[in-house]
């Protein structure tokens, strides 16, 4: 649905999935490091980096990731604490070379790195938005992202 479009980007899309680890036998005298019983998946950090060229209040409020839009007059009001409503999944979906689709879900997503507005003379404004996706504690065991790939084929 249209009305689902965050806002229109430049410069790519950028996903990110990166594993942490720890060597529990890195200390051990005449272990190896590396071992793989015992390599230990400590958790995930994961993301979605994008450049805004549309700048709507719906956008400044996610890249602020604590904000308020007033309804009276629209504008955008940073806060000093976070609701459960500041925290929402993005999709991003994709065209693939063979006609499918790639789609990212980044769950329980919010701004981690705040606002940044670039503006150039005679050119557009450009909003960085960075989201990071959060584990709940009603799902500890769920990483906070998901890939979903439609094969296609081309004619």
């Amino acid at each position: 649905v249209d009305s689902d479009i965050i806002c229109a980007t430049t410069g790519g899309i950028n996903p990110t999935c990166v594993p942490s680890f720890s060597d529990w036998g890195e200390d051990v005298d005449n272990v190896p490091n590396g071992m793989k019983e015992l390599m230990h998946l400590d958790g995930w950090d994961c993301g979605l980096g994008f450049t805004a060229l549309s700048i709507t209040k719906e956008v400044i409020r996610m890249a602020l990731g604590a904000a308020d839009i007033e309804a009276e007059n629209g504008s955008i009001i940073p806060r000093m604490e976070l609701k459960d409503t500041d925290f929402a999944d993005v999709w991003w979906v994709g065209d693939m070379s063979d006609g499918g689709l790639c789609a990212v879900r980044l769950i329980n997503a919010l701004s981690t790195d705040g606002l940044s507005l670039q503006t150039t003379d005679n050119g557009k404004g450009q909003l960085s938005v960075t989201l990071k996706g959060h584990v709940s504690i009603d799902a500890q065991d769920v990483v906070p992202m998901e890939f979903y790939v439609q094969e296609g084929t081309l004619e």
